[in-house]
């Protein structure tokens, strides 16, 4: 009996010693986050020389060392060594082209995508660090207008542009860009009156895993186009982002997994105004909701994920940081930018924007 009530006793202590534990951890790791989150908020911009003045729209950032970005009359630069030096990049007879998308895998390997009626879309990939390029898609009809790309991997990539004939524009490569193939239109659901995608951060479209995708759209509506077998078919959802006008709806997405998304965007002809310019799901796309506090500066043109928990957004009013998912945000600096990347293999940040404006820090998050 003696013994039993001594067994007892002391498994009553380590379940108390376990729970003193547990409750130790817990406070410890809400410190952690808690000077996590302070540190990252605190964080500025470092601005660095891009070695030019054109707008820049696009960014793609490979590693802490290795950024790419692309903007107007055929502008891309580079750098290699994690921005201490931008070069600048030059595709013969671009001058006229205006580059909304660039992706990078690597210090030599990239494509760049130009925007315009007819022959102004056009697809470029160099594989020796930018010396030479190749023209890999021209658009022959005037009515195709490309918008954006993204890509699975090195291989396998799909391009959207405005609809034509009532449904959107999607291409889709297996062999590396070699081939552009359209995909049926019958298996794209009709758009609304006018409605495409936004042509504005290089981010309104976003893929994950091998085979998911999703393509954000604007223009009197804000909808969200999902794929889940590498845009071979598509359903479609509507959203609670501003679909006021011509200029509102969606302008950048981004998925942490194949269940879990945001969409920014608004009113880039209102861009201070703070309602609807922030939406989450958490089913794949089938289905979005407001957040409870949205960017408090208004329009967003470009959204990324540093964790779950942790996110970026960027407009031509500032930066603006979430700390819980995207529910809540909180402005952190007031230097406007277009478009914004993190590192696949790293920490570095990069953001850019009007007159070759680059930024850059290191994400303070441990992941």
């Amino acid at each position: 009996m003696v013994a039993e009530s001594a067994h007892r006793g002391n498994r009553i202590q380590r379940v108390r010693r376990q729970q003193e534990f547990d409750d130790l951890v817990r406070q410890m790791r809400t410190l952690l986050l808690l000077f996590l989150g302070s540190a990252t908020l605190n964080a500025q911009w470092f601005h660095e020389d891009s070695g030019t003045t054109e707008r820049l729209r696009a960014v793609s950032v490979v590693s802490d060392s290795i950024a790419w970005a692309s903007g107007n009359h055929g502008t891309i630069v580079r750098t290699t060594n994690g921005g201490k030096k931008w070069i600048a990049l030059k595709i013969p007879g671009s001058d006229s082209l205006d580059f909304r998308d660039i992706e990078a895998f690597n210090a030599h390997d990239a494509f760049v995508l130009s925007i315009g009626p007819g022959q102004s879309s056009r697809i470029y990939k160099t594989m020796d660090g930018g010396s030479h390029w190749a023209l890999q898609f021209i658009a022959s009809d005037p009515k195709i207008f490309l918008d954006e790309f993204a890509f699975w991997d090195s291989t396998n990539g799909i391009v959207v542009g405005d609809a034509i004939d009532g449904h959107l524009f999607i291409l889709r490569t297996s062999d590396g860009g070699a081939q552009w193939n359209r995909i049926d239109s019958s298996k794209i659901p009709d758009v609304c009156v006018g409605e495409g995608a936004f042509a504005a951060s290089g981010s309104g479209i976003a893929v994950q895993g091998t085979s998911n995708a999703w393509i954000g759209s604007g223009v009197n509506t804000a909808r969200v186009f999902s794929s889940t077998d590498r845009g071979e078919t598509w359903k479609v959802a509507t959203t609670p982002i501003l679909q006021e006008s011509e200029s509102s709806g969606i302008f950048s997405i981004a998925f942490w997994d194949e269940k879990f998304g945001i969409v920014v965007g608004g009113d880039y002809k209102r861009e201070t105004e703070s309602r609807k310019n922030v939406a989450m799901t958490v089913d794949g796309g089938i289905s979005w909701k407001s957040v409870g506090n949205p960017p408090p500066a208004g329009f967003r043109s470009a959204v990324i994920f540093l964790t779950r928990e942790y996110l970026i957004a960027v407009g031509p009013s500032g930066t603006d940081f979430s700390t819980d998912a995207g529910m809540t945000w909180k402005q952190i600096d007031a230097v406007g930018y277009h478009a914004i990347g993190r590192a696949r293999y790293g920490k570095a940040i990069w953001a850019v924007g009007e007159k070759g404006r680059i930024g850059h820090f290191v994400d303070l998050i441990v992941r």
